[in-house]
């Protein structure tokens, strides 16, 4: 793990001040536009496109049901994520990662391994969930990175996610348990 790092996490929505908005969009404007897998499938994208996006998982923050994590070094946004949960008992006991992004010049050094690392402990340990689920864009590596960290392949949507004509990838599908 980086020793330069710091996580915050976020729960409400009044805790997210106008600077993290903007460092939010910033690294999603950045990630997308590098070719990163990050919820925006046409770049180049810009802070108009990302900013509503931001505010959304933003507004929709709760302590029981959707989390952000965020990870800085030296007061700069490095990678952040959203964690949410359903409450309904029937699957109440997992939850679901999403825009788990990570500055380009930032990485090979362990941030997003830190981060998703942080974000198992606190779902494990303040959450209560027992295991987590994610999907990631086939053919960008992502398999690999999230394999290293304990994650296993569960599955693919064959060709469910098209970029252009005659460039339809898999969507994976990703779980970790135990926590």
């Amino acid at each position: 793990m980086p020793t330069a790092s710091l996580f915050q996490q976020y729960t409400n929505p009044s805790q997210v001040t106008k600077q993290v908005k903007r460092a939010l969009t910033e690294c999603w404007v950045e990630v997308t536009n590098a070719g990163g897998a990050a919820g925006f499938p046409f770049p180049p994208i810009d802070e108009t496109q990302a900013a509503p996006a931001v505010d959304r998982i933003v507004n929709a923050l709760s302590l029981n049901t959707s989390r952000l994590l965020t990870a800085t070094a030296d007061g700069e946004l490095i990678g952040w994520l959203n964690v949410r949960r359903d409450p309904f008992e029937l699957i109440a006991h997992w939850g679901t990662l999403h825009h788990v992004q990570t500055r380009p010049m930032h990485r090979g050094r362990g941030f997003g391994a830190a981060l998703m690392n942080e974000v198992r402990r606190i779902a494990r340990d303040e959450m209560g969930l027992e295991q987590l689920h994610l999907a990631a864009r086939g053919e960008s590596g992502l398999e690999a990175f999230y394999g290293s960290l304990g994650w296993k392949e569960v599955g693919r949507w064959p060709g469910a996610l098209r970029f252009a004509s005659g460039d339809d990838r898999d969507e994976v599908l990703m779980h970790l348990a135990p926590l």
